[in-house]
């Protein structure tokens, strides 16, 4: 499975930015999705999850409430809407697909990743 997240750019503290991730290579709807990021210095973060069937989701605490994340299977893509965005949002955003049922917070538990896009917030 290959990922294509795309939608970073520089915004200013209380836009809103929506990041996509194309999926191809394989069957998109047999994964669960996620969102994670990674700060220059840190260690990378979970953003969020969405399940295989996009029914149930998940959340870090720090976006929950502004962000949603959202998939269209007959697309094979996954969203993720950022709004009221803080300049601690600013890091590179990963998507990435985990071949489980459910919503999956783990790094570890991710089987394929996208190559990253940038998100800037200032201030």
């Amino acid at each position: 499975v290959q990922l294509q997240a795309s939608g970073g750019g520089l915004v200013q503290a209380g836009d809103s930015l929506r990041l996509s991730c194309a999926a191809s290579g394989g069957t998109f709807s047999r994964f669960a999705l996620g969102w994670f990021r990674q700060a220059p210095g840190k260690e990378r973060e979970f953003v969020g999850s969405i399940s295989r069937s996009g029914g149930s989701t998940d959340y870090a605490d720090s976006v929950k409430g502004r962000f949603t994340i959202s998939r269209d299977n007959a697309k094979n893509t996954v969203y993720l809407q950022m709004n009221s965005l803080k300049p601690e949002d600013t890091a590179v955003y990963y998507c990435a697909a985990s071949f489980t049922i459910l919503t999956v917070t783990l790094v570890r538990k991710y089987d394929y990743w996208g190559q990253g896009t940038q998100v800037t917030v200032s201030s």
